[in-house]
């Protein structure tokens, strides 16, 4: 994603997927432009990169990786997924998308790709309807949904399965905190915590 503020949602999906699926890390991949999201600039990738770092400092299982940032051009997710792939041999790898992203998979470049490489987890939100119409009869058999379940089905690193998951039910969007800063209600700072609301503050984003 682009993080662009992270918030709360984005640390309480890793701390929450990390217990759910065992995870032993959690990695944030910051990306320069989502090519499907062409209705904005994001923020400068030294800023969001700090913000980031300031949200995820308090959970050691975490890590930023800036793959897609040192990219000579912005990667499509499916070459970001088959590069770590390659990077990480024998390794149970999972790519987490929102609701939003799953139900505008098909838009993606090399959709089917992308949920066919690595292990997949979409973040389900209350009260948002999840279709599963939109891909192919060989994606779906791949879902398994775990809303509700306490025991997670186990991957292996050949396996490309796909959870559908409510492990995490906060509702905080980016746009929606960018939209209140330009506005000036102050209520955005308890969405993304002190560290980064007082980075945002310093240095006047969003404004």
């Amino acid at each position: 994603g682009t993080f662009d503020p992270p918030h709360k949602g984005h640390v309480e999906i890793a701390r929450a997927l990390t217990a759910r699926f065992s995870l032993n890390r959690f990695v944030f991949v910051p990306a320069n432009h989502a090519p499907h999201k062409k209705d904005r600039t994001p923020t400068e990738s030294a800023h969001r990169l700090a913000m980031l770092a300031a949200a995820s400092s308090e959970f050691s299982n975490t890590e930023i990786s800036t793959i897609e940032l040192d990219a000579p051009e912005s990667p499509y997710t499916f070459e970001t997924l088959a590069k770590l792939k390659s990077l990480h041999p024998g390794k149970v790898l999972f790519f987490v998308m929102g609701a939003d992203s799953w139900n505008d998979i098909v838009s993606w470049r090399h959709w089917e790709e992308v949920l066919s490489t690595i292990n997949v987890i979409v973040v389900t939100r209350p009260d948002y309807e999840i279709s599963t119409d939109h891909v192919t009869d060989a994606i779906r058999s791949r879902i398994r949904d775990v809303r509700g379940a306490v025991d997670v089905p186990e991957s292996s690193p050949d396996s490309q399965l796909i959870f559908l998951t409510d492990a995490v039910s906060i509702q905080v969007a980016a746009s929606a905190i960018r939209a209140k800063i330009q506005c000036g209600d102050v209520s955005w700072r308890s969405d993304v915590g002190e560290a980064v609301a007082n980075y945002i503050e310093t240095h006047q984003i969003y404004k």
